[in-house]
């Protein structure tokens, strides 16, 4: 590299740690950046000026030799902290490990990242990474990266990994907070067959557990299928009592001894014990509200958990998906679907219809004779995996991308409901990971496998067919959630003996999209609202978070889902494990719902499955672009509800003309 020097030339940007430097305006971007995160700690200014001098790239050839040495550097960090994590949580995540003792819980909330930032300012390679890649704040990414090239998104991409200074000690304490939580809601399991009636009766088999919320909510739409009456009658019955036991543990009503226990019999509506739940649900939610509070005050540009998580996660402001959660929650295609859902059911809609499952394909046929099914094609791990390269053809994937794609996904067999775990570099697996019972992989856990198949798919993508290494990934996790939405669509056409179509061919499909999109906004927005009651109350104790929760899932629900669903002061939106083990998640999948209708209206055009697989291919290897930028580049407009609207009303429309 070529010296140059600048002498003075720097900018004292608002920091917790006061930088020693004198602003200057004049600087380059990356320097004056650089500057604000210098403290006595890392040198003098004749320090700083002569890295500056040093390793600041004068020319374009100078700083493409340094981003692909930098490049380099960064997945060989990333993918291997991520490889010890993956080693050391086997015990506690996974069923085919050892079973955890002391020292593995321990050591499930270990971060071996914890210290990267402090060392990479340590040994100054974050600052040489700033001075040369600057970081630029999502306007400018929005409206800058318009113009931009695939190498000059790759550099802003670099720039986005040094803006703060967060201490190790800091970082280590959200990472334990957050383990804790995960190992909490991992063990959340509700024996089924424990549960009685008032008048005694056993409403389930003896082997049937339930883990919450995932398994729970998934029982239930389950049970709107039914054949006869009397098998209805029994189903509500039984959805009655599941939205029971969510409403118990919202309210941490819950017998204490009722949570992962074999042996404990009790009944969901008046069993009173004394012995609930201590709050832990919301001690767990404080625990990590408490780590970010910590590390609020490392971070200037955006000082509360909540803005970081949007506006440097997410990278869409919370105002705005607040908006536009309540602008598809509010509108008049609410009632028009809950109309048809009535008319079907033939009966005034109850609060757990939120989960009605009517819509589906799956409704109309049996889940015995399905789990039968995929017990049979997926008895364990093994089977699933090996059948991947099935799925992907049947998908339209040519064979050789079907081959590269499958050999880069791990199946694993989780302890909790599953989940997808991607990889950080060229030279580890995507892992999936699904919850396989002992006598094989029922429907439920079939149609929650291909969902986190989706989100494998879509890792491998854009990380081993990438073209930079800085824009491996997607622009958040919703987009992720709408490729696992895509697959998890068509679990059914995927199966053996499924014919493989369009899902918004279907007018079924369009409106389970929708009704998905009502029910999971509410949801969100009661995450979201709780999170800004926590900012505004920090010193609060696990019951008023308790108390305030409840108060604010009322308040969603009274406004938007009463009026359709009944029941006054339901508190069913605060059920969702999310809120405790993935603060802030929630908001992900509205918005994979809208970005997964997009993608769907945009794919149909596509008239073969061949067509659809290659269009799908060179959508997710768009990488790591802004949300807004990434859906441009992929369906021509912004994430937008009007799609959806629009279907939905004309759908209606329709129906009421005939």
């Amino acid at each position: 590299m070529k010296k140059y020097l600048i002498l003075g030339l720097v900018m004292l940007a608002s920091c917790s740690t006061k930088s020693p430097l004198k602003p200057d305006e004049s600087a380059p971007r990356g320097v004056q950046q650089a500057a604000a995160l210098w403290t006595e700690k890392d040198g003098t200014p004749q320090d700083f000026d002569q890295l500056v001098a040093d390793y600041y790239c004068t020319t374009d050839s100078e700083r493409l030799v340094l981003f692909e040495s930098l490049s380099r550097i960064f997945e060989q960090v990333y993918q291997s902290a991520d490889m010890l994590t993956v080693e050391l949580l086997r015990p506690t995540q996974l069923t085919n490990a050892a079973e955890p003792q002391e020292p593995d819980w321990i050591m499930s909330g270990y971060s071996p990242l914890a210290h990267f930032s402090d060392d990479m300012f340590d040994n100054k390679l974050a600052f040489i990474t700033i001075i040369n890649f600057p970081h630029y704040s999502l306007e400018e990414k929005n409206r800058l990266g318009k113009e931009w090239s695939r190498q000059e998104w790759a550099y802003a991409r670099m720039g986005d990994i040094f803006t703060t200074r967060v201490p190790a000690e800091v970082n280590t304490r959200m990472a334990q907070a957050l383990a804790e939580a995960e190992n909490y809601i991992a063990d959340y399991n509700i024996y089924m067959g424990n549960l009685r009636t008032e008048d005694g009766r056993q409403l389930w088999d003896d082997d049937k557990i339930l883990l919450s919320h995932w398994n729970l909510r998934d029982e239930l739409k389950a049970l709107y299928q039914s054949d006869n009456l009397e098998a209805r009658g029994r189903n509500r019955e039984k959805q009655e009592m599941i939205c029971r036991v969510m409403q118990r543990i919202v309210d941490q009503s819950i017998p204490a001894e009722a949570i992962n226990n074999p042996d404990y019999i009790w009944q969901p509506y008046s069993d009173e014990t004394g012995g609930n739940e201590p709050y832990t649900r919301y001690r767990k939610i404080l625990d990590i509200a408490h780590a970010y509070f910590a590390e609020d005050a490392y971070c200037p540009s955006a000082p509360t958990g909540i803005r970081r998580n949007f506006e440097e996660g997410v990278e869409i402001p919370a105002a705005e998906l607040d908006s536009l959660f309540r602008a598809l929650i509010g509108s008049k295609q609410v009632a028009q679907v809950a109309a048809v859902i009535k008319e079907r059911l033939e009966r005034d809609l109850r609060p757990y219809d939120i989960w009605y499952d009517g819509f589906k394909a799956r409704a109309s046929l049996n889940e015995d004779a399905l789990s039968a099914q995929t017990r049979k094609l997926y008895p364990d791990a093994n089977a699933f995996a090996a059948d991947m390269w099935r799925l992907l053809t049947k998908m339209g994937f040519y064979s050789e991308d079907a081959r590269r794609i499958a050999q880069h996904i791990a199946v694993e067999p989780a302890r909790g409901s599953g989940h997808a775990w991607p990889s950080l570099g060229r030279k580890e697996d995507a892992r999936l990971r699904t919850r396989i019972p002992e006598n094989g992989m029922d429907y439920k856990g079939y149609n929650i496998a291909v969902h986190e198949f989706g989100h494998c798919v879509e890792q491998v993508l854009d990380m081993y067919f990438i073209d930079h290494y800085m824009l491996s990934g997607v622009p958040n996790t919703a987009y992720t959630e709408a490729s696992a939405f895509l697959w998890q669509h068509r679990d059914l056409q995927l199966l053996p003996d499924g014919q493989m179509g369009n899902g918004i061919n279907n007018p079924d499909e369009v409106l389970d999209q929708f009704w998905s999109m009502y029910e999971i906004m509410g949801v969100s927005l009661v995450d979201m609202q709780m999170w800004q009651w926590i900012y505004a109350h920090p010193k609060a104790t696990p019951q008023e978070l308790c108390e305030a929760t409840i108060q604010i899932a009322k308040e969603v629900w009274n406004e938007y889902y009463e009026p359709v669903l009944g029941e006054h002061d339901c508190i069913l939106l605060a059920v969702y494990s999310h809120t405790v083990n993935a603060p802030m998640y929630l908001p992900n999948y509205p918005l994979g719902h809208i970005v997964q209708y997009q993608l769907e209206e945009h794919l149909a055009q596509y008239k073969t499955q061949q067509e659809f697989a290659q269009e799908y291919m060179r959508i997710y290897r768009l990488g790591r672009l802004t949300p807004k930028e990434w859906m441009i580049q992929a369906v021509g407009e912004a994430p937008s509800i009007d799609p959806i609207l629009r279907a939905v009303d004309t759908l209606c429309g329709e129906t009421q003309r005939q």
